[in-house]
């Protein structure tokens, strides 16, 4: 399966909820899927800064790509608002790396 890989971003640092990100999606890919990750725009962002909105609208063009999103623990509007947009795509939603098949 793709997965999209949602999580607080903005809530804290940056820098370690990308981490944060990254790590999960090594053990998404270890289960044999295929990561999405949005935190990485964090690096076009510090080339090409972006107001919140920009990145929210990226990342949600992604998500109908993908068969499932797990979401990672944390505070966070964006990636609630991505756990509502792929109900609405009727996608597969994951709270733990554990529950993937």
């Amino acid at each position: 399966m793709k997965v999209y890989i949602a999580g607080p971003y903005s809530q804290g640092d940056p820098i370690q909820n990308t981490r944060n990100a990254i790590l999960a999606a090594e053990k998404v890919k270890a289960r044999g899927h295929t990561p999405y990750i949005p935190h990485l725009n964090l690096l076009w962002h510090m080339v090409s800064p972006h107001d919140p909105d920009f990145w929210y609208d990226y990342d949600l063009e992604w998500l109908p790509d993908c068969d499932a999103l797990l979401r990672l623990p944390g505070k966070s509007q964006g990636a609630d608002r991505e756990v509502e947009e792929a109900k609405r795509w009727g996608r597969m939603i994951y709270y733990s790396i554990e529950d993937l098949p």
